[in-house]
């Protein structure tokens, strides 16, 4: 039997929709996804001209804008990794109304998991993030009770630092804390296998554990 061809191995590979996708933590999800050798990134973008700094590197894009009707980004989409955001210039409708669209989106393929980038914090809003949080909330809350197999990613606060490779993760850590972004983003792509942490929501800080490790040993007692 011959070798599959390289090809033929990359239309075997998982489809991702990366929500997201032109963000500082979504650009290294999706760089991570394509150097995976296990899933195909589809980056979202709402406008043209974000075409080409992805499809220069061979990967997809879809067009969609959270904020409109998004129900034709998950065509031929096996999961979704949200980790979009407004900045906080527009919690209500992207943090919060936008992950629902693409929830409900989600929904209507029947997608195999939907990987949420929420925030620490964002089980019991209050602060001066309190409106973000609380977006952060409804839209963990949303994804919760959608039938959807999920896994929700929750931070501590993102730094540009360099990623270590090592968190410390548990159901609620109790304590603040910082982390990079891109070990956020290797928590988030780690976090898309079927039975890790399914149906579960996490916080996550730097620590001592390596991701994967990390990811795959979670368990809520």
């Amino acid at each position: 039997m011959g070798v599959p061809s390289a090809s033929l191995l990359y239309l075997c590979m998982e489809k991702i929709l990366v929500a997201g996708a032109t963000g500082t933590t979504g650009k290294k999800v999706v760089q991570l996804l394509k150097e995976s050798g296990t899933y195909q990134p589809v980056a979202m973008i709402r406008k043209e001209d974000q075409k080409s700094q992805f499809e220069n590197d061979g990967i997809e894009t879809v067009m969609g804008d959270l904020t409109q009707d998004v129900s034709n980004t998950t065509k031929g989409i096996q999961k979704v990794i949200f980790a979009a955001g407004s900045g906080g210039k527009d919690v209500h409708n992207v943090d919060q109304e936008g992950a629902k669209r693409l929830i409900d989106a989600s929904k209507k393929k029947r997608i195999d998991k939907f990987v949420m980038l929420s925030s620490m914090g964002a089980d019991n809003p209050q602060g001066e993030l309190k409106e973000y949080l609380q977006a952060k909330q409804n839209a963990d809350q949303y994804l919760d009770i959608s039938g959807l197999t999920f896994s929700i990613v929750r931070p501590g606060a993102l730094t540009n630092n360099e990623g270590l490779g090592k968190i410390k993760l548990q159901h609620k850590l109790n304590e603040q804390g910082e982390i990079p972004r891109w070990d956020v983003a290797r928590t988030l792509v780690k976090s898309l296998d079927t039975n890790v942490a399914k149906n579960q929501a996490f916080e996550i800080l730097t620590g001592d554990t390596q991701i994967e490790e990390a990811v795959q040993e979670f368990q809520v007692v």
